[in-house]
C-alpha cells in the first residue's frame, strides 16, 4: 500500500489549490475558490487536532456487465471510541443523532485512491469535496458485487454494487425529499432545520412510498433503483439508514454538493438531476424509466424536459401531490399541467397507494 500511494497525509490536506487549468479566468472566482480551500485546510488542521481519523465512506453504486460506478467519500470524521456504546450502536447502523453531526466531517481533497473491482485495480482522485465518482471498466455477473476503496491512512471500505442484466428495460428513479421523506425542504428555515437540527427518527415517511417501491421491486426484480436528490452528501448515511429503517428497497443515492464548483458560484439543483437523468440514459440505451417525484419543488419541470428530450427512455412519470399544509410549508407547490399531448403517461396522487393504482391500470405494476 505504501508503495502503491504517496505520502499524503502528513500536511492534512493534499494539493488543496484547485488546478488553475480547470478554473474559469475570473480573479473574484479564483479568490474565492483560494478562500473556500483556505477554510477547509483550517477545518482539517482543527479535525486532526480534536482527533479526527481520515475515514472512506463507501456508497452503493450500479453498472453494467461491462462497467460499474463507483462512489464513495475521503473525509476526516470523529471516531467513536473502541467498546463504547457509541461504537456498538453504530454497528448496528441504529444511530439517533441530530442531522448537524452529519455535516462535522471535513473532506480530504485530491487525494488518490485505489479501487478494486474483481481483481480490477484503478487509480483515481477524490474531488475538491473528497468524493470518488468513477467508471471501472470489468466484466462481471448480473446482481450484487463489491468494490473495494483504499486510502492511505484509512480502512478499506467496500462498496455494495448493482450490475444490471442485459436486457433490463425497466428502471426507478426517485426523488427523495417530500416523495419518499417529508420534509418541506424549499423554505429556507425549515430546510435548515430538518437538515441541521431535527432527529433522524423524527423524519417521517410519506405514506405508501416504501410499500408502492417494494411492490416495483418485486415485479420487476432486475430494475435498478436510484435515489436522485439535491441534497449533500454529508447526508448519505443518514438517508441510508432513514431508507433502510423505513423499509424502502435498496438502492443508488446521487447526491451532490452545495457551493463552489469548477465553475459556478453555487451548485445547480436542477442540473444535477438533468445531467444524471441524461447519463444513466446514455448508460442503459434499452432502459424506460419510471420517474417518480413531487410538486413541491421543481421535478415536474426536469421530468418532463427530460421526457421531450428522451421520450424513448421514460416509461411513465408518476408525481406525489403535497397536501395543503406541507404546500404551505414548502412554499407552495407547481400548477398540474397539462399533459394530454405527452406520448408519456403522468400520474398525480397524494400517496404511494394512489400512484400504485394508477401503475396497476399501466401495467407497470
Amino acid at each position: 500500500m505504501r508503495r502503491a500511494f504517496p505520502a499524503l497525509w502528513q500536511s492534512g490536506v493534499m494539493d488543496t489549490q484547485p488546478r488553475a487549468s480547470s478554473l474559469p479566468d475570473n480573479p473574484l472566482f479564483q479568490a474565492a475558490h483560494r478562500l473556500s480551500d483556505a477554510v477547509t485546510k483550517v477545518r482539517s488542521k482543527l479535525a486532526r487536532r480534536w482527533h479526527f481519523q481520515p475515514q472512506t465512506v463507501a456508497y452503493q453504486g450500479y453498472g453494467s456487465t461491462e462497467w460499474v460506478r463507483v462512489l464513495g467519500r475521503i473525509v476526516l470524521a470523529k471516531k467513536p471510541a473502541p467498546g463504547s456504546h457509541a461504537e456498538r450502536v453504530a454497528l448496528t447502523g441504529n444511530q439517533n443523532v441530530r442531522g448537524w453531526r452529519a455535516f462535522t466531517s471535513v473532506p480530504i481533497q485530491h487525494v488518490e485512491v485505489e479501487l478494486e473491482v474483481d481483481g480490477v485495480i484503478s487509480h483515481v482522485r477524490a474531488d475538491r469535496g473528497g468524493l470518488i465518482d468513477a467508471v471501472v471498466e470489468v466484466r462481471l455477473s448480473p446482481g450484487w458485487h463489491t468494490a473495494k476503496i483504499r486510502a492511505q491512512g484509512t480502512e478499506p471500505a467496500e462498496a455494495s454494487i448493482f450490475v444490471v442484466a442485459p436486457g433490463t428495460d425497466f428502471g426507478i428513479v426517485s426523488d427523495i425529499d417530500d416523495t419518499v421523506m417529508v420534509t418541506a425542504l424549499p423554505r429556507p428555515f425549515l430546510a435548515l432545520w430538518n437538515t441541521f437540527v431535527l432527529n433522524e427518527r423524527a423524519r417521517m415517511a410519506t405514506p405508501g412510498m416504501a410499500v408502492l417501491l417494494d411492490r416495483l421491486k418485486v415485479r420487476h426484480p432486475d430494475a435498478p433503483i436510484i435515489y436522485l436528490s439535491t441534497g449533500p452528501w454529508n447526508a448519505a448515511p443518514t438517508l441510508a439508514r432513514f431508507l433502510n429503517r423505513n423499509m424502502y428497497p435498496s438502492g443508488t443515492l446521487l447526491l451532490t454538493d452545495w457551493g463552489l464548483t469548477h465553475d459556478r458560484w453555487f451548485r445547480s439543483g436542477r442540473e444535477h438531476k438533468h445531467r444524471n437523468l441524461e447519463r444513466l440514459a446514455k448508460e442503459f440505451p434499452d432502459m424506460r424509466w419510471l420517474l417518480i417525484g413531487d410538486n413541491g419543488q421543481h421535478d415536474e419541470e426536469i421530468y418532463s424536459g427530460f421526457a421531450q428530450e428522451y421520450a424513448d427512455h421514460v416509461k411513465a412519470i408518476a408525481i406525489r401531490q403535497l397536501s395543503v399544509g406541507e404546500a404551505v410549508l414548502a412554499g407552495g407547490h407547481s400548477e398540474n399541467a397539462d399533459h394530454t399531448g405527452s406520448a408519456v403517461p403522468w400520474i398525480y396522487s397524494p400517496d404511494g397507494a394512489g400512484i400504485a393504482k394508477r401503475l396497476t391500470e399501466l401495467q407497470v405494476l
